[in-house]
C-alpha cells in the first residue's frame, strides 16, 4: 500500500497550496475522495493536528466508509507511520463504542453524525474532514456547528468531499470561492480520472450508460447540474418544503412502486417510495428505497418499507404489467393490500397535478431524498424524455394520497384493495 501523496495522489487530490480554510474536493462516483479525505486526515496528523472531527450523513456512515471502508483510515494507516516530529504514529486504536480515533503519537479523531448537529456544540478541533456533505439532512445547521468548533492551532482546516448537488451550502461555497479573499478552494475529480482503480464493469456498465447525460454530468464529472429550464420542480421550492419540526403524526401512508421491466446491468431502476398524509393534511415524503431489482427483490424491498412504516396500503402502477405486478407482492405476502393503478393520461398530465400541490407548499420532504429531488429539478416534460422511476413512484403516491379523489383522471381503479392493514404474513 503506498502511503506518500506524490506517489498515490493524483494532482487533483493533493491538498491545495496557500492559506485556504475549506478545500471543497467535488468529485463523481469512484474518484477516490474517500481515499483523498483519509490521506488528508493522515496528512493533518503527521504535521501536528491532534484534535480531528470525522462527520458523514449519518453513524453507520462514518464508521462504514470514513473509518472502516475500504478507502478509509483504517485502510490507509501504516503501522510504521511517523509524524513530522519522528514521533511514532501507527495504525488508530478505534473505538467504535467511543467514536473515536487515538494514535500512538496523542492525536484523536472523533466521528459525528450530520443527523446529530448538536453533538459538535462544545468540541473543538484543529482538522474537520466532512464527507458528501451534499447528502446531510440539515447541512446548514451541521456545518456551522462544526465550523464554530474548528478553532484550534495556528491553521485550522476543513477537508469537504462529496458528490456535487446544487443544495444552497455547495452553491454558497461556489460563490466564495470566486471572491478575491477567498478561504475556499474548489478541486474537482472524475470518475474516468481513476478509471485505473475502477472495476471494469463498472466503468461500462455505469459510465458507459450515464456519460454524457445531465446525471452523469454530476455524478460522474461533478458537475454542479442545477435544475433544468421547463423542470416542474425547483431546487428552491423543496428546500423551503424541508421538514423543519418533528414529523406529524400520519392519516395515511402508502408505499408506492414504478416496476421496471428488467433487472438487468442497463435496465432502468424500480421507483419504490414511502408517503403519507398526514393529520395537518399536508403530504410528507418519508422514504426512498428505489434502486435496481428482481420482482422478488423489489417485493421484499416494497414489504420491509410498508412494515417499517406501517403503511397502510401498496399502490403499484401496472402498465407494464398489472396482473403480473400485482402476482408478485401477493406471492411474497398473500395478505398485502395492493392497489393496481394505470396510466391514462401523459406523464406531464399526472405530474402536473402533484406538482401544483408542492408549489401550495403541501408536500414536505421528511429529509434529504438526493437521487429523488434530482429527478424532479432536472425532468423536463416538454423536452419528450420518458420520467424517471422514482419520479413516477412519487407522482403515484400523491396522487392516491391527495388527488384519487379530485378531477384528475389518472387512476383506472384498483385490481385489487384490501381494507384494514393486516399483520405481515
Amino acid at each position: 500500500m503506498l502511503h506518500d501523496w506524490s506517489r498515490w495522489s493524483r494532482e487533483e487530490q493533493r491538498p491545495p497550496a496557500g492559506g485556504w480554510q475549506t478545500w471543497l474536493y467535488l468529485a463523481g462516483r469512484g474518484a477516490g475522495k474517500t481515499r483523498s479525505g483519509a490521506e488528508w486526515v493522515r496528512d493533518r496528523i503527521k504535521a501536528g493536528a491532534r484534535r480531528i472531527a470525522l462527520i458523514a450523513p449519518t453513524t453507520d456512515d462514518a464508521r462504514a466508509v470514513m473509518v472502516e471502508g475500504q478507502s478509509g483510515i483504517l485502510s490507509t494507516a501504516w503501522m510504521h507511520d511517523l509524524d513530522a516530529q519522528d514521533n511514532a504514529m501507527g495504525r488508530p486504536l478505534y473505538e467504535p463504542s467511543k467514536h473515536r480515533l487515538t494514535w500512538a503519537n496523542g492525536a484523536i479523531a472523533t466521528t459525528y453524525s450530520a443527523e446529530e448537529p448538536d453533538r459538535l456544540r462544545g468540541p473543538q478541533h484543529d482538522a474537520l474532514w466532512a464527507d458528501e456533505l451534499a447528502a446531510w439532512t440539515d447541512p446548514d445547521h451541521a456545518w456551522d456547528m462544526a465550523m464554530f468548533g474548528l478553532r484550534l492551532g495556528a491553521q485550522p482546516q476543513a477537508m469537504v468531499t462529496t458528490t456535487p448537488r446544487p443544495i444552497p451550502i455547495v452553491r454558497e461555497m461556489l460563490a466564495q470561492a470566486e471572491r478575491a479573499d477567498a478561504t475556499i478552494v474548489v478541486t474537482r475529480g472524475r470518475t474516468h480520472d481513476n478509471a485505473l482503480n475502477l472495476a471494469p464493469s463498472f466503468l461500462h456498465r455505469i459510465v458507459g450508460k450515464y456519460e454524457g447525460t445531465r446525471l452523469g454530468r454530476q455524478e460522474l464529472n461533478a458537475e454542479v447540474i442545477d435544475e433544468v429550464a421547463g423542470a416542474l420542480w425547483t431546487r428552491d421550492a423543496i428546500e423551503a418544503a424541508r421538514l423543519a419540526t418533528a414529523l406529524p403524526p400520519m392519516k395515511r401512508t402508502v408505499i408506492s412502486i414504478d416496476p421496471a421491466t428488467s433487472s438487468g446491468g442497463h435496465s432502468a431502476l424500480t421507483g419504490i417510495v414511502g408517503c403519507g398524509l398526514g393529520f395537518d393534511n399536508k403530504g410528507y415524503v418519508l422514504a426512498d428505497r428505489s434502486g435496481r431489482y428482481s420482482p422478488g427483490e423489489w417485493a421484499n424491498v416494497a414489504l420491509s418499507l410498508y412494515d417499517a412504516l406501517q403503511a397502510d396500503r401498496i399502490v403499484a402502477e401496472g402498465n407494464q404489467g398489472g396482473e403480473m405486478v400485482r402476482h408478485t407482492l401477493i406471492t411474497a405476502r398473500a395478505n398485502a393490500p395492493v392497489r393496481i393503478v394505470f396510466a391514462r393520461h401523459g406523464k406531464q398530465a399526472r405530474a402536473e397535478p402533484v406538482a401544483a400541490l408542492s408549489e401550495q407548499r403541501r408536500i414536505v420532504f421528511a429529509g434529504v431524498f438526493a437521487e429523488l429531488e434530482d429527478q424532479l429539478c432536472t425532468w423536463a416534460p416538454l423536452e419528450g424524455l420518458a420520467s424517471p422511476d422514482r419520479l413516477d413512484a412519487f407522482v403515484w403516491a400523491f396522487t392516491d394520497l391527495m388527488l384519487s379523489g379530485a378531477a384528475a383522471p389518472v387512476l383506472a381503479g384498483p385490481i385489487l384493495v384490501t381494507g384494514e392493514r393486516p399483520s405481515p404474513g
